[in-house]
């Protein structure tokens, strides 16, 4: 009784409030605001120049109204949600109802992608996919570093007497690793002769992962540890974010110098890196992987005239065709050595020349690689043979410090370990004491020990200690000045509890040593430094690694409770799917296992495919049907399947059917690669093009498959030309004279045409009526030429086989749990089975840009998405079909239950790569295994899952179904 009367009461006053007090304000409020908007809009409309004075003030204001303090703002926003105007004489809360006028606010973009999620045959919302780009701006900050550009301290010069060098040319050679220059097999020989003689020094440079070029040529040219977010920008040619402009790097105090002039030709990395430096420069794009010589050439022919050009003190030149020989047909291709023995030849022409002209004989050459490469020619990780480059200092003036060392060494300490090992980021402060300027205020890179012999004892302790002192300053920004207090020496030295309070000590040690031992000291000092300093925790973003856990866990909760309203819970295909999802899980926390995850899909899809005959099997045995012995097909193709490409880190090196096999068999290549397009002409002749006669669907079809055929043979003779070894070569050679972007560009005109018709018989069918598909869809068909196309040619027989496995598949009348548990399981084990890894080293750029002329991100984005996803894509079109018959079974629509349960593991999933890399985030290889894992994480839940899967399938399911 009284809690209605009080309800009544509450109910009363506050119709009274509303019509004594907020309507009334409200009511003012809205004339106010009516004759304000009236007294604007009668003001005649402001010119184009006034219209940019008052952007600029808009922005001025804006930038102000940014600067307002936390607590002030909150007040503002406050005040604007609830209607208050600044003259009010009452502060009043805003009526529920009511006209508005709300003040612009400036929020940050989101992103529009969607985790969606289905209930009971419903879309009932989404989570946005802002979590996975919050966890990676968290994960992935660009790292801080100390702004402005060194300078010598006063008496720094005068203490050192004039430096052995005033010119370098600095010779990069993509991916030269340390056996290509030192061991038995290279072509490297006059280099190796110089070696010898004392005027070159050789050197192992120990590369940090990851191995990549953008990060690499960072490392050296400002002797610090780049971003891991590098990795991302170095695969973006149109990025200039990442330039080094703002920063200190010894290019920029080279050419600081008096009368300092840079010129630059090759790899275009460098003209992003470093704008407006180069007086000549002529750039290469680094991502046309399929040139061998021009790429080189068009660097080799500035040389000439540069060697006889004064007017520079710093010539940069980075070759890229051996690395591109390595990414087609890996270390041991027949291309490599004569590579090595062209790129010896460049050294040779520039050494003669610094012996005979006058105005190089003070030019120090450094021949070096950015990275190495593993067994299978890429990189990106971290292998010894990718961390291991080579790394020489030429000049007749070593001669004078050196005696010369045995080339080829007898017995190099590892396999890669060639002489002494030094780190890249060394290469900064060596140069700045041999050129005479200021190490890189971001240096932690050590002056190399053996140049310092140019100088007398005394002078290399003054070297030492500039080094020292430059460093001291990096740890002190990270540490603070006060982990250096000299009142803490003794007490934290008695027993140091930390490794910065033992470089403390050893600073110590340094300050209170005598001259001779000072040296040493000083040298064990860096070291330290530069140890700790680059395996320093990056500075994560914690809170927002919280929040996208946070979200992405609220995303898998809603996927999993939309899961449970269904029916499919309680199918046994489901407890499958949950325990595939502990186990994925379980496995992100181990690196062995992320490295090596395709065995995991190997192993869980063969038991997949075995309970699939187990139930079958006892379905079946009753009726002696011959379905029984479908599931063993498919083991048997999985085998196949499982050793086309060794991939992962342990074994990619290891005999395959792909690179072993075909490239000593090419005959039994083509004839699969033909069977293939055979199989392509005669579906395609079948359901290609629906409502047209079969003749001339077949001269259409024929027609359009040989332009596919005809682009692979030509991409084969630019890319792979050993792989037609064995083959007449009047039968292939014809091909190989069309450009490559035409044909390419043939294809795709080609293939769209056709999609285009095929939709067009779908909405504008004539009387009668036209089915779209039966069995065999041709958008299906015309998907697989497209894969086809953006594959390479040893992959092409792998759509065979998957055609097989989809029959197969097909007769066993599987339920839509089973369908989603078998796409989830055949989508990640053939992006493993085409060649694909965690590691950023297996991204295959080689179609990346099949049809493109120029550089384009958006065209080459797709491209090579395409390109390294084209297995799981090709499943994704394969379920739908699967999915069509199910529904025509159960006679309903089975995309729901489909979109839920597959929803559920990808977000699932991304919750524990989260979790992994943040609890892992000290873990030692969590930049060479974890941090990557993430960025194909983001890749599968963005544009598999989300675009491919929800999206592209959900179209393809729409245009098949009857009612679509």
């Amino acid at each position: 009784m009284a809690k209605g009367l009080r309800a009544s009461t509450k109910k009363a006053n506050r119709s009274k409030l509303r019509s004594k007090v907020f309507e009334p304000v409200e009511d003012a409020r809205t004339e106010r605001l009516s004759a304000k908007l009236l007294e604007i809009a009668s003001r005649p409309r402001p010119k184009a120049d006034e219209d940019v004075r008052m952007e600029e003030g808009d922005k001025v204001q804006s930038k102000q109204q940014d600067e307002v303090p936390e607590s002030k703002t909150r007040t503002m926003m406050s005040e604007e949600d609830m209607g208050i105007e600044n003259n009010a004489s009452t502060s009043t809360a805003r009526p529920s109802s009511g006209p508005r006028v709300q003040k612009k606010r400036r929020f940050k973009a989101k992103s529009t992608a969607a985790f969606p999620v289905y209930s009971k045959g419903k879309r009932i919302g989404a989570r946005r996919s802002s979590p996975i780009l919050t966890f990676a701006i968290g994960f992935f900050p660009h790292k801080p570093f100390l702004p402005g550009r060194s300078q010598h301290h006063p008496g720094e010069i005068e203490t050192i007497r004039e430096p052995p060098f005033n010119k370098v040319i600095f010779m990069v050679v993509d991916a030269l690793r340390s056996d290509f220059v030192y061991s038995n097999e290279s072509g490297f020989l006059f280099t190796q002769s110089l070696i010898r003689s004392g005027a070159a020094l050789p050197f192992t440079a120990h590369a940090t992962s990851p191995t990549i070029t953008m990060p690499r040529v960072k490392a050296i040219t400002t002797g610090s540890i780049p971003s891991f977010l590098d990795v991302i920008l170095n695969f973006a040619e149109s990025d200039t974010s990442s330039s080094l402009a703002t920063q200190d790097t010894w290019p920029a105090q080279l050419r600081a110098k008096p009368g300092g002039k840079l010129v630059m030709y090759g790899d275009d990395t460098w003209l992003k890196l470093f704008p407006d430096m180069f007086s000549r420069s002529d750039g290469t794009s680094s991502f046309f992987v399929s040139d061998f010589t021009e790429v080189d050439h068009n660097v080799t022919r500035h040389v000439p005239f540069e060697l006889n050009q004064k007017d520079w003190n710093g010539m940069f030149m980075h070759y890229l065709g051996l690395d591109h020989i390595g990414h087609k047909s890996g270390p041991r291709s027949p291309h490599m050595v004569p590579k090595h023995r062209e790129m010896d030849g460049i050294v040779q022409e520039i050494y003669e020349a610094l012996e005979s002209r006058d105005h190089l004989h003070s030019t120090l050459l450094v021949l070096c690689g950015d990275h190495g490469m593993n067994d299978a020619g890429n990189h990106g990780g971290s292998a010894p043979g990718e961390t291991s480059p080579a790394l020489v200092f030429v000049s007749p003036k070593l001669r004078e410090i050196s005696s010369g060392k045995t080339c080829p060494p007898s017995n190099p300490e590892d396999e890669f370990q060639y002489y002494s090992v030094v780190e890249q980021s060394d290469v900064a402060p060596t140069l700045a004491g041999l050129l005479g300027f200021p190490i890189p205020m971001n240096n932690l890179g050590v002056f190399i020990p053996e140049l310092l012999r140019f100088w007398p004892d005394d002078q290399k302790i003054s070297m030492m200690n500039q080094n020292a002192a430059q460093v001291l300053r990096i740890v002190k920004a990270a540490y603070g000045d006060a982990a250096f207090d000299d009142s803490l020496y003794g007490q934290k030295c008695a027993r140091p509890s930390s490794d910065i309070e033992q470089l403390l000590c050893q600073w110590r040690e340094v300050s209170i040593s005598q001259e001779k031992e000072n040296l040493e000291r000083m040298t064990k000092f860096l070291r330290s430094a530069q140890s700790i300093m680059s395996s320093a925790a990056s500075n994560y973003d914690v809170s927002k690694l919280e929040f996208g856990i946070a979200i992405a866990l609220m995303a898998a909760v809603v996927a999993l409770l939309a899961l449970w309203t269904t029916a499919v819970t309680t199918n046994p295909s489901t407890a499958w799917a949950g325990v595939v999802t502990v186990a994925y899980g379980a496995m992100m926390f181990a690196s062995s296992y992320v490295e090596e995850e395709h065995h995991f899909w190997y192993w869980i899809g063969s038991g997949w495919l075995g309970w699939l005959h187990i139930k079958l099997f006892w379905k079946e045995i009753k009726l002696q049907s011959w379905r029984i012995w479908t599931v063993p097909l498919l083991f048997a193709t999985n085998r196949i399947v499982r050793r086309w490409n060794q991939t992962g880190q342990k074994h990619a090196g290891e005999p395959d059917i792909s690179k072993t096999f075909f490239s000593t068999h090419s005959l039994s290549l083509w004839t699969l690669v033909i069977i293939t397009f055979i199989d392509l002409v005669r579906r395609l002749t079948w359901y290609g093009l629906p409502g047209v006669d079969r003749r001339p669907t077949f001269l259409v079809t024929l027609g359009l498959c040989l332009s596919a055929f005809g682009f692979k043979v030509g991409f084969t003779i630019a890319d792979a030309p050993e792989l037609l070894a064995g083959i007449p070569s009047y039968l292939w050679a014809p091909m190989g004279e069309v450009p490559l972007v035409t044909q390419a560009r043939t294809v795709f005109a080609g293939i769209a045409l056709s999609v285009l018709y095929s939709l067009y018989r779908r909405f504008y069918r004539t009387t009668g009526g036209y089915l779209l598909w039966n069995h065999e869809w041709p958008l299906h068909d015309l998907l697989t030429l497209l894969l086809v196309t953006q594959s390479r040619v040893t992959n092409i027989p792998l759509f065979l086989i998957s055609y097989i496995q989809l029959h197969v598949l097909s007769s066993l009348n599987l339920d839509s749990a089973e369908i989603t548990v078998t796409s989830a399981i055949f989508q990640y084990a053939s992006f493993f089975a085409f060649g694909g890894s965690n590691a950023i080293s297996s991204i295959d750029l080689s179609n990346a840009y099949n049809g493109v002329s120029e550089y384009n991100v958006v065209a080459v984005g797709i491209l090579t998405f395409i390109g390294n996803w084209a297995g799981p894509i090709w499943w994704v079109s394969a379920t739908n079909i699967l999915l069509l018959e199910a529904s025509r079974r159960e006679k309903r629509s089975v995309l729901e239950k489909h979109a839920t349960l597959l929803t559920a593991f990808t977000a699932s999933s991304l919750v524990f790569v989260m979790l992994a890399c943040t609890m892992l985030r000290t873990h030692l290889f969590i930049w060479t295994v974890f941090s990557p894992k993430y960025l194909y994480s983001m890749a599968w839940s963005i544009g598999q899952h989300l675009m491919i899967n929800m999206g592209f399938g959900r179209l393809l399911y729409r245009l098949g179904s009857p009612d679509g």
